[in-house]
């Protein structure tokens, strides 16, 4: 720990406590580099002939990944697509998804991503002007006529899962997901092109390919959770995207050991996938196993087959292997160096059980609890600080990053220990949202000069520069003056209670409709067997203060994930429906 001058103003945005953790030798001369990401991932390029992503059992070497992106980017300028063009993409994690995205950057066009219901994915294809999207070949023909109709839309370029991968060192398991997602009624006809037939068109191309360098115009949009509202599409550009991602790239492969890191199931549709999953892993050497078609029910099964050293382990992974329970007592898991859950806060339960389970199988590392955005780039801060985890602690902030608290929709900054809104400042920070108005509310010039992107997330930072972060936007309830329900202290309470009978809880905050800007809390629980809702009231109501206590109890099997978080916003439909 570094030894950092007294606090002069008790101010977090210019006392920086956070900094004493980071040694100077760490972040000595560290500064966001003016490169795209073409030109960053180069930089660091570990050799040509360095294996860069694994698919499937085909390894794919540094030299033939530039190759892939250069004879992308000329069928893409084929097919007449060019500067400030936005391009549909409906990939998941696949080889063709970084083809594509490093090689739109060349061009000067855009990768925009959604992963949400036909309907709010034709509505951004629409809302984008584009003629061209680019999907996995499972597309049904419903679902092309969807877009046909519903916008612009006059080509599918399909990919196929199979087409970097070497189908006879595919586990059954994974074929077998793989071909469930095929209809009876594929697309086809003139209205699609595979992607060999792109790259065909792209060897006869002889025009200009490369658009004049920028790196501050837009290069990947996508949308929000839409966890506290409607989802909204974030624009980055590789500058934005480079400023997270190189706060994060300390630590890479060494002349003796280079590390794997597995990425299943999650959807380069999320901007933290994307940064933090796909580019972090290529740029700091570390060999990159993609895995985007393994179920998310067999993700123990892929963890155990690869054997990883870094593997972005969500709430929803870990806690369906515990559910599983096909991981063997004696498995070792001491190949795990690194893991930890971001996507949504662990409570101190979740936590609990977790690391339990990963000590029980000698995976020594520390479980940590991640925080960022979409709008924030990935990540807000590092799990790097002293203090124990738990109660919402998700580390510190970025080395080149400020970040406070600030009064709920006001520029008032709060001091050390008060709960307010969190914001940050600094070089990850998207461009904006596609509208402007969205985008005024979120990024605000404060009176000390700089662009304050303004979460809506709740929590504080102690005197020592940790962040902890509660809950998602503020809910104050009626009658209860200054109160906040925040999801994850009231959690805690009840996981801290260790509550006998009950194996899991989650809060879930709606509207009340009664009075207006306020809102109610109901409690879900798994139970162990033999335990009833009646048994656990008592001993719930005795552990929460007055205004966290539930409107109602409900007991269900297991905890339910969607989008791979926690289904509050499928729950917090079910309670608005039931009138309750």
């Amino acid at each position: 720990m570094n030894e950092s001058k007294p606090m002069q103003t008790g101010v977090p945005s210019a006392d920086r406590p956070w900094m004493q953790y980071y040694p100077p030798q760490l972040i000595e001369n560290l500064e966001i580099p003016e490169q795209t990401i073409g030109e960053y991932l180069r930089a660091h390029c570990p050799g040509d002939d360095v294996v860069a992503m694994h698919y499937y059992g085909n390894d794919i070497t540094w030299k033939q990944l530039f190759e892939q992106v250069d004879a992308t980017a000329r069928g893409l300028k084929a097919l007449g697509l060019g500067k400030g063009d936005a391009i549909p993409t409906f990939l998941r994690a696949v080889p063709e998804f970084i083809y594509l995205l490093l090689a739109a950057e060349k061009i000067g066009a855009s990768i925009l991503c959604r992963d949400n219901t036909l309907e709010e994915n034709v509505e951004a294809v629409r809302r984008s002007g584009a003629k061209i999207i680019f999907t996995q070949d499972y597309l049904s023909q419903r679902e092309l006529n969807a877009y046909r109709h519903g916008s612009d839309t006059q080509i599918a370029v399909l990919v196929s899962p199979y087409r970097s991968a070497h189908y006879a060192s595919m586990p059954a398991h994974i074929q077998k997901y793989i071909d469930s997602n095929y209809p009876d009624k594929p697309a086809y006809g003139g209205r699609t092109m595979s992607w060999d037939w792109i790259l065909e068109m792209g060897e006869k191309y002889t025009g200009q390919v490369e658009a004049l360098r920028d790196i501050d115009r837009p290069l990947f949009r996508a949308y929000t959770s839409g966890s506290t509202g409607p989802s909204k599409q974030v624009i980055h550009s590789a500058h934005t995207m480079i400023g997270n991602l190189h706060q994060m790239n300390f630590y890479g492969a060494s002349d003796e050991f280079r590390p794997t890191w597995l990425l299943t199931q999650l959807p380069p549709s999320l901007v933290a996938v994307v940064v933090a999953m796909l580019l972090l892993p290529l740029a700091s050497n570390k060999l990159l196993i993609l895995d985007p078609f393994c179920a998310p029910e067999d993700v123990d099964l892929e963890m155990m087959r690869y054997r990883p050293n870094c593997w972005p382990l969500i709430p929803m992974f870990i806690e369906t292997i515990m559910r599983n329970g096909r991981v063997p007592d004696d498995y070792d898991m001491s190949h795990l160096f690194s893991t930890g859950a971001g996507c949504e806060a662990f409570n101190n339960n979740q936590m609990k059980r977790a690391q339990k389970f990963l000590y029980d199988h000698n995976c020594k590392a520390q479980f940590t609890s991640g925080y960022g955005c979409s709008e924030a780039g990935s990540n807000l801060t590092l799990p790097m600080s002293s203090y124990p985890l738990g109660n919402g602690n998700v580390g510190i902030p970025m080395p080149l990053s400020v970040m406070s608290v600030f009064r709920p929709g006001t520029h008032e900054e709060l001091g050390y220990n008060e709960m307010g809104e969190i914001c940050v400042t600094g070089p990850g920070n998207m461009i904006g949202y596609d509208t402007a108005r969205a985008t005024a509310r979120a990024l605000q010039k404060h009176d000390d000069g700089r662009i304050w992107l303004h979460t809506g997330d709740i929590g504080y930072m102690n005197e020592d520069g940790v962040v902890y972060a509660l809950t998602r936007g503020s809910a104050p309830r009626f009658g209860f003056p200054g109160k906040e329900l925040a999801t994850l202290p009231m959690e805690n309470r009840l996981a801290d209670a260790e509550i006998e009978g009950i194996k899991d809880e989650f809060f879930v905050i709606i509207p009340d409709t009664e009075h207006n800007h306020h809102f109610l809390p109901y409690l879900y629980v798994v139970l162990e067997d033999g335990y009833t809702l009646d048994d656990i009231k008592d001993d719930v109501d005795a552990c929460l203060d007055d205004y966290m206590k539930p409107m109602d109890i409900f007991q269900l099997p297991e905890r339910p994930f969607f989008h791979f978080k926690t289904n509050r916003i499928g729950l917090t439909q079910e309670l608005i429906r039931s009138d309750l």
